[in-house]
């Protein structure tokens, strides 16, 4: 299993190509590291690079890439709308594949001690890298900006976790750590007042805002800011008010299902001194961090956010909610935009929410659930958005794959003298179609008028026939290489008693290979099959044959499988092995040419009573 680890720095230089290319260039110059995207922004004059590879390569890109920053970048005479600390602001590492969060953490501590030890910057360690509760969130160690960072750095609550605690003045302070993946991703609105966007994220926003009473509709910024007074201790999220701040605090927990404290100490406030301090309420989601802002390049304000958990907090979510509070305030969301990459299963969750709200069942090619999701985000609003560049961890299809062959193509490559593709392949793909015939019918028939008692069933059948059909696809390719890799073992050197050990032990492993391949197809398959019987018995009548079709190619997909197998077996010299792999085929063919004709006779027999009945 490959080590993946990903490295997200973020620079403070949105402006200068030829600085941005030296930049990646640094990167790119380290063996086994890969480039993903560069992501700049004029006005927050802020470049988002990503990139990945193996931890230990990754980990000297990472301090290449900071020690060119501090050598190109002087922050003495940097200006831009977005929050920052230093030349590398930000340096997160994020386990991708492979790689635990704790060695994260410990790629992130080295890189840290190096950057402090030979570079001279401040490092602050930050999220599961962080060396104290107070120094888990980015926005707390930024608070004061290149600005305050002096002042901060005198301060000995705030001692660098590494590095001098004397201040930078050209490259400033750098923040490094290890999270979860995080998405960058902007909300568009149609104002070019950026109050309106930081109206909005306040209500979003984990840390949540100030409240505030009075004139706070539609805008609740306009109202007056609530504090608190001997006495009077108000609730910020309804009319409470408690004679102290112990009855406000178990009344938040219990009405409102907060802690009070926790909220305030990330507002910065003294908990022993709250008489006169502004009261504070909790946004609406967990994982969300956001700012408002404007941007010129786009004439517009942006609801800037980070979210550091998806799989807690979606991305449709958010993005309907901030809908329905911009249109509470006369405004409009037009669209969105990812800086960086985006998770597929993030945008693929997004997809299927926005296809179940059209009605519409799971059992829709992925890329027509991906394709959704970014329609429906509008997250080409402001520029386009290329699936293959942005989203991370999307099935990928090699460009030379046989299933990227047109169906003549396809047909002439089988057909020509070499022995793969072959039938192996072939069956594979007969699968894929009995699976994807089955696809068809349950969404064809699914949310008529009628069928609501049968949506569920139909919906079941079309998920699952999705996931098989994409798995058999696979396996058209797979089944080609497993019998070219078996190929080539056979042409191993034989010359010694050593290489004639080597060559057959060789062929051995190719043999499973070859057969593990069909075996799966086989499996598959019967899945297939099985889906094709279900959806002819509810699926629309009309497409009764179609459903038919599917379970005969289905089947045809399990017995050549099976075929590809037992030849196989021949060759292997594994006694048990084989015997307990001519078992098992032998009782799968049994299963699938049961269901085959178990379907077969019940369709026949439904077609002989719909022509009774016409005739009728």
């Amino acid at each position: 299993m490959p080590r993946i680890v990903e490295c997200v720095p973020n620079f403070s230089e949105g402006r200068d190509a030829g600085k941005l290319k030296q930049l990646t260039s640094a990167i790119e110059a380290v063996s086994g590291v890969q480039l993903l995207n560069v992501e700049p922004g004029a006005d927050t004059n802020r470049t988002v690079v990503t990139f990945v590879g193996e931890p230990e390569a990754v980990l000297e890109a990472a301090f290449q890439a900071i020690a060119k920053a501090a050598s190109l970048i002087d922050m003495t005479t940097h200006r831009g709308a977005h929050p920052r600390m230093g030349a590398t602001d930000v340096c997160p590492f994020v386990p991708v594949e492979g790689v635990t969060m704790a060695e994260c953490v410990e790629l992130a501590k080295r890189l840290g001690e190096r950057v402090g030890r030979e570079l001279g910057i401040p490092v602050f360690l930050y999220e599961e890298a962080a060396t104290s509760p107070t120094r888990r969130n980015l926005a707390d160690i930024r608070k004061g900006e290149y600005e305050g960072l002096a002042k901060k750095l005198a301060d000995p609550a705030w001692r660098p976790d590494y590095g001098p605690a004397a201040f930078n003045a050209k490259s400033g302070g750098t923040v490094i750590g290890a999270r979860e993946f995080l998405i960058a991703w902007n909300i568009n609105l149609n104002s070019t007042d950026k109050n309106h966007a930081a109206e909005i994220a306040y209500e979003l926003r984990e840390r949540g805002r100030v409240a505030r009473t009075g004139n706070t509709k539609p805008f609740y910024y306009r109202g007056k800011e609530l504090k608190y007074a001997a006495g009077a201790f108000p609730c910020g999220s309804c009319a409470f008010v408690g004679a102290s701040y112990a009855e406000v605090k178990a009344h938040c927990a219990k009405e409102h299902g907060y802690d009070l404290d926790a909220l305030l100490v990330q507002a910065g406030l003294d908990l022993t001194a709250l008489e006169n301090q502004k009261v504070y309420r909790p946004g609406l989601f967990k994982h969300c961090k956001a700012i408002g802002w404007y941007v010129e390049d786009y004439k517009r304000a942006q609801i800037s956010i980070n979210m550091t958990n998806y799989k807690v907090t979606p991305l449709h979510v958010v993005y309907d909610e901030a809908r329905k509070l911009a249109a509470e305030r006369g405004l409009v969301v037009t669209g969105s935009e990812i800086v960086g990459l985006v998770p597929f299963q993030a945008l693929l969750e997004a997809g299927r929410h926005y296809q179940a709200l059209q009605g519409k069942s799971a059992g829709a090619p992925l890329i027509d659930v991906l394709r959704c999701a970014v329609s429906s985000l509008g997250l080409s609003d402001v520029a386009p958005f290329d699936l293959e560049k942005k989203v991370l961890g999307l099935p990928a299809t090699s460009a030379t794959a046989l299933v990227t062959k047109t169906v003549k193509d396809f047909t002439d490559e089988v057909s020509r003298d070499t022995p793969a593709p072959g039938g192996g392949s072939i069956a594979a793909l007969a699968g894929s179609l009995g699976a994807a015939l089955a696809s068809m019918v349950a969404t064809l028939t699914h949310g008529k008028e009628g069928t609501e008692a049968r949506d569920a069933e139909l919906a079941r059948v079309a998920a699952a026939s999705q996931r098989v059909k994409d798995g058999l696809l696979a396996l058209v390719d797979e089944d080609t290489n497993a019998f070219n890799g078996f190929m080539e073992a056979r042409r191993l050197p034989q010359g010694t008693a050593e290489e004639k050990a080597l060559r057959k032990q060789k062929m051995q492993e190719g043999l499973k290979a070859a057969i593990d391949v069909p075996w799966r197809t086989a499996e598959l398959s019967f899945e297939a099959l099985q889906l094709a019987k279900d959806v002819s018995v509810v699926g629309n009548p009309n497409s009764l044959t179609d459903a038919a079709v599917g379970a005969q190619m289905a089947f045809a997909g399990v017995r050549g499988a099976l075929w590809n197998v037992v030849i196989n077996l021949k060759d292997l010299a594994d006694p048990p092995y084989v015997e307990a792999m001519q078992r098992k085929s032998a009782e799968l063919h049994a299963k699938a040419r049961a269901l085959a004709d178990e379907s077969g006779a019940a369709v026949d027999a439904r077609l002989q009573e719909m022509i009774a009945k016409k005739k009728a």
